[in-house]
């Protein structure tokens, strides 16, 4: 994953979410394998991660270690606890002890539809650092900026605004994690997710840069340990528009497409 200088490397990942049966995701993360394989150069130039579901993803470690591939696998969710009586929790610990590099923490879903907050997060995310995990954090606003936003001094406003709402969110979290762990963070504006249409490019940006501007807790830790990746109907043609300001794109139903996954991941590693 990322060194420890202050250069950061590009990233690309996806989740299957609950879409998928086991032999779909099998199917799936055998084609983007084969994909792969066919272009080892980009896996030189990006980490490239997957998501499955969590009763998937033992297979899918076992396919991307067959494959001889450095595809990073990653659980959709942990719980705050390694043990103990939580029926139907994750342990971030077996996560770990199946072979899983990553686990997101945060996703929107999960604070609408089961209350998760701030300080959950938190938790999950040093759940996870604490058995060897990184902690990929969802953050974003949930107020979509005004329609004429086009207007520079709208869109510098609400993208302000937006970026204040994020730092909130990621200060609890990195502040309850050493400095030197890595952590990635899934910017996704709420409005966005699943959207026709992805966030403009130039309030992306502006939100991007004022998260790294103005959040002292990833000032503190130093630019290789945070990397932050776009999401919210991300797909080809948008990784460039954003001209470097984010490090990577968290796909959603857009990369469940083996051949897109694959025109996006030849983007991020800069093929096109």
């Amino acid at each position: 994953m990322a060194s420890s200088s202050d250069k950061r490397r590009p990233i690309l990942g996806v989740s299957t979410k609950m879409y998928f049966t086991l032999a779909r995701t099998r199917s799936y993360v055998d084609q983007v394998l084969s994909l792969l394989a066919d272009h080892k150069s980009i896996l030189d130039r990006i980490d490239v991660f997957v998501c499955p579901d969590a009763v998937s993803l033992p297979s899918v470690v076992d396919q991307a270690k067959s494959s001889g591939l450095p595809l990073l696998v990653g659980g959709q969710d942990c719980a705050a606890d390694d043990y103990g009586a939580f029926t139907g929790f994750l342990s971030p610990a077996v996560l770990a002890d199946c072979g899983a590099r990553l686990v997101e923490v945060g996703h929107a879903e999960r604070r609408r539809l089961l209350g998760e907050t701030d300080a959950t997060t938190a938790a999950k995310a040093a759940a996870a650092v604490r058995n060897g995990l990184i902690p990929l954090v969802c953050v974003g606003e949930t107020a979509a900026p005004p329609a004429d936003a086009g207007v520079q001094a709208d869109l510098a406003a609400s993208a302000d605004a937006a970026a204040a709402t994020v730092i909130d969110q990621i200060t609890p979290v990195l502040d309850g994690l050493p400095d030197d762990a890595e952590v990635l963070l899934a910017y996704e504006p709420v409005w966005a997710i699943g959207a026709a249409q992805p966030a403009s490019a130039a309030y992306v940006r502006a939100v991007v840069a004022g998260i790294r501007d103005r959040c002292p807790s990833i000032q503190r830790r130093g630019a290789a340990r945070t990397r932050i990746l776009y999401g919210g109907s991300a797909g080809p043609g948008l990784f460039a528009q954003l001209d470097g300001v984010v490090d990577g794109l968290f796909l959603g139903r857009f990369g469940h497409d083996p051949t897109q996954f694959l025109k996006t991941a030849q983007e991020v590693a800069g093929y096109q």
